[in-house]
């Protein structure tokens, strides 16, 4: 199954305040594997930039000035993520930020059904724990040691990983194969070795030791199963 696993950055936490989405950053995994596709792209936000959402990501007014606005770029977003189910962490706000621009500028909005939030994944696995990005990160294993601050394409590729761990792990669909037969013993990356089939040793006791049981089994006195003998 396709799926993508995306991240947005913001001028801050209210589209309806006027904040716009500033980073994007898609992911597309296919069957939980990431396929080496993605989608990244700055915008204008046609705002300045608020001091406490530039520490949060570093992204300046002046560094996003001659990027293309969201309208200018929402047709290639749309045509990547296509009808894919789209992954994010505490999806809601992300949802919200991308909906609003899709409609801001005359697209129809991302159906709430295609959602997939990975914070609520954490929150059922792992109750009382630490949900954040960076602690999933270190739950998992996850090297995050490149997240200096937030950045949309790192961070959707950081998640993607996540997601794997939340839903199964990085052995998911692993098979056994079914027909030892079709397995192409060239792909052994050392010689192979073929040992002759030897028959089964005997393994039915010898009269000799069948005689020396008989005789420790006499020495016992008031053995338990003599009690059980002629019960039933």
């Amino acid at each position: 199954m396709r799926e993508i696993v995306f991240d947005t950055e913001t001028t801050g936490l209210s589209p309806a305040a006027g904040d716009r989405i500033v980073e994007i950053g898609c992911v597309e995994i296919y069957n939980r594997v990431e396929t080496g596709r993605h989608f990244h792209a700055y915008f204008n936000p046609e705002r300045d930039m608020p001091s406490e959402a530039e520490a949060v990501h570093g992204l300046t007014a002046i560094f996003l000035s001659d990027k293309p606005r969201f309208s200018e770029k929402a047709e290639e977003l749309i045509e990547f993520i296509e009808d894919a189910p789209l992954v994010a962490h505490n999806a809601t706000f992300d949802f919200g930020f991308l909906n609003w621009e899709l409609e801001r500028c005359g697209r129809p909005p991302v159906c709430m059904s295609r959602m997939v939030d990975t914070l609520s994944l954490a929150r059922s696995k792992h109750p009382g724990a630490k949900h954040s990005l960076d602690a999933l990160c270190m739950r998992f294993g996850i090297d995050r040691s490149q997240r200096i601050k937030h950045g949309a394409l790192l961070d959707a590729q950081l998640l993607a990983q996540v997601y794997v761990e939340l839903t199964g792990g990085r052995q998911i669909g692993l098979g056994l194969v079914a027909d030892t037969a079709s397995v192409d013993i060239r792909q052994s990356k050392g010689p192979v070795t073929t040992r002759e089939r030897r028959e089964p040793r005997p393994h039915a006791a010898a009269a000799e030791e069948l005689e020396r049981h008989r005789a420790f089994i006499a020495q016992l006195v008031n053995p338990l199963w003599e009690r059980f003998v002629g019960v039933g």
